[in-house]
């Protein structure tokens, strides 16, 4: 039996778990870049592949592992009370901890050092993360409009109201602003936590941004350089 290998990993803006948005594409203006390890480095496998605009990028939990599993777990959307059957879910923790990401390419583009290097849209991934595959979107067989969401559907994902001071906005670089306010408008607390008294701290591209959340509205104090 072959054993699965790491093709590659991503670069992205998120060096811990807190605030990557739950599900690929809720963000779009969130980007990443995915190095491929040296084995895979070469032009021809990648030919044809500017043809997609979208990818799947099959990757690992490589922060969620357990060494034992539950046959059910506690989804975020059900406000993380609820108990569900973990193959009913997207929880991180499974039996094998991989994950499944629809992404946007934005370009290939060759590197000197690194060879291709995919860019992509829409990333849920913490930085580092490894990946084991990358495969192109076809809407033709992936897409089903006609699809049932689950409690997906029952239980919708609602945007917060993000109050961004300008003279704090102004301390991120300026291509990195519009990712900040997708993902804080997605309301990146802990299902639990409803304290409006509570400053949440998010590491994000090299800064930490400093929140409170009241109602549906989320306020940024601070923005720090780490």
């Amino acid at each position: 039996m072959n054993q699965m290998k790491i093709i590659a990993h991503i670069k992205t803006d998120f060096p811990t778990k807190f605030g990557i948005p739950r599900q690929s594409c809720l963000a779009e203006e969130l980007t990443g870049e995915i190095i491929f390890e040296p084995e895979y480095r070469q032009a021809e496998a990648f030919r044809g592949i500017e043809e997609y605009s979208h990818l799947w990028l099959l990757w690992e939990f490589s922060e969620a592992k357990r060494e034992n599993w539950s046959a059910t777990v506690k989804p975020p959307r059900l406000g993380g009370k609820t108990r569900m059957g973990v193959f009913a879910t997207r929880s991180p923790f499974r039996p094998n901890p991989i994950g499944l990401s629809c992404v946007r390419l934005v370009k290939l583009r060759f590197d000197e050092t690194l060879g291709p290097v995919l860019v992509v849209a829409g990333v849920d991934l913490m930085d580092g993360t490894p990946i084991y595959d990358v495969k192109p979107y076809l809407p033709y067989v992936d897409a089903h409009p006609e699809a049932r969401g689950g409690f997906g559907d029952r239980v919708k994902d609602h945007e917060l109201e993000v109050a961004f001071p300008g003279e704090l906005l102004v301390r991120l670089p300026e291509e990195k602003r519009a990712g900040a306010i997708a993902f804080l408008r997605q309301d990146p607390r802990p299902a639990v936590h409803k304290d409006p008294q509570r400053i949440y701290k998010i590491a994000y591209a090299g800064y930490d941004i400093h929140f409170t959340v009241s109602d549906d509205q989320l306020a940024v104090s601070d923005v720090v350089k780490l």
